[in-house]
């Protein structure tokens, strides 16, 4: 099936008209990994000599090396070098779940138009890597998928903007006070409860952890530079009513006012030595070759009227998440496993409505 992926791109010009290859970058994130810019080369696609006079021309146009290459010592990134591939990876982070929600929007109107009408199932759902691979898995199904809140998601539920919600809630005494902030939107005798997968939520560190970060309490003081994700996020939600619990106030922490919109911006910005702490998932932090202090794990949920269920769209949907295939390759994903994947319960009977989950 042809889709619509749509990517961030972003050019450097001078007077001259030069403008930076888009390759140029991921030349630049390969030397980064691999520290060697042959394997970097096969890594971009391109020939040793092309990589080679990549480098050259654009650290021509900065005026200074992109990448420094030591004999016996292989290659590094040089300073520049390392800004730039760290704002291109804070801007694929930060927009990519927007490109995406985008992306569904156009993929389900063309494909409609091409196609006459579709089965298509609408989801608004909080942002989060195993969300990410339902579109791939549901064949024979169009998934309108929209990142948004939590709240959002739920509130489009309820309206009928949408057929299915997708939040998240943690597990022990915070995730009483949090399931709290839903209990006006969730509706017990109209709602079902589907079963999805169980995350990490904890501190994302530089590796090593230089920092020795290790808890709540460390982020009090000033000393550390800390990175927060957005207001109306369930993990700002989260990492909110871990503060309360460990009795430390916002202020006290640097940074608490400087937010990011996903879990890979938070970890890119760590990444990139902006702040020394970041809170979010597992994944984020070992795709960007950080640490991670684990804190909280929570279950992510999803959440429709009980009178989709009988619906052939929701019967696709549970063959998906009930099959190997896809509990697998969730499983892939550092600090992610299915937790009652497809399962449908009632509020009462998950006690996630009442935050009594442990």
């Amino acid at each position: 099936m042809k889709r619509i992926r749509i990517t961030p791109a972003w050019r450097f010009s001078d007077e001259a008209g030069n403008q930076l290859d888009p390759k140029l970058f991921v030349l630049l994130e390969a030397v980064h990994r691999h520290g060697k810019l042959t394997r970097a080369a096969e890594t971009a696609g391109i020939s040793y000599r092309h990589a080679w006079n990549l480098l050259h021309r654009w650290g021509d146009f900065f005026g200074v090396d992109l990448v420094e290459l030591e004999r016996g010592r292989g290659a590094r990134l040089s300073p520049l070098g390392e800004k730039l591939l760290w704002a291109e990876q804070r801007v694929s982070a930060r927009l990519g779940p927007q490109l995406e929600s985008l992306g569904s929007e156009l993929n389900l109107a063309i494909q409609q138009a091409l196609e006459g009408v579709q089965p298509v199932l609408r989801l608004h759902a909080s942002h989060g890597y195993a969300v990410e691979l339902l579109p791939e898995y549901l064949e024979g199904l169009r998934l309108d998928l929209q990142y948004c809140s939590p709240r959002e998601a739920l509130a489009a539920l309820n309206r009928g903007a949408c057929d299915l919600a997708g939040f998240h809630l943690p597990r022990g005494k915070v995730g009483s006070k949090v399931s709290r902030s839903y209990r006006d939107l969730l509706k017990p005798r109209s709602h079902r409860l589907i079963g999805f997968i169980t995350r990490q939520q904890g501190l994302i560190v530089a590796p090593g952890n230089p920092k020795g970060v290790h808890g709540m309490e460390e982020l009090a003081g000033g000393a550390i530079r800390f990175i927060n994700r957005q207001a109306a996020s369930g993990t700002r939600a989260l990492l909110d009513g871990l503060l309360v619990e460990a009795d430390i106030q916002p202020a006290l922490i640097q940074g608490y006012e400087v937010e990011e919109y996903t879990h890979s911006a938070v970890a890119a910005y760590v990444a990139a030595e902006m702040a020394d702490v970041g809170f979010g998932v597992e994944a984020a932090a070992r795709r960007f070759g950080l640490d991670f202090v684990p804190l909280v794990q929570e279950d992510y949920l999803l959440v429709c009227h009980h009178r989709s269920l009988k619906e052939s769209r929701f019967e696709r949907l549970f063959e998906v998440l009930g099959s190997e295939e896809f509990q697998l390759m969730v499983e892939t994903l550092p600090g992610y496993a299915p937790s009652q994947c497809g399962r449908v319960m009632s509020l009462e009977e998950s006690g996630l409505y009442m935050g009594v989950k442990s």
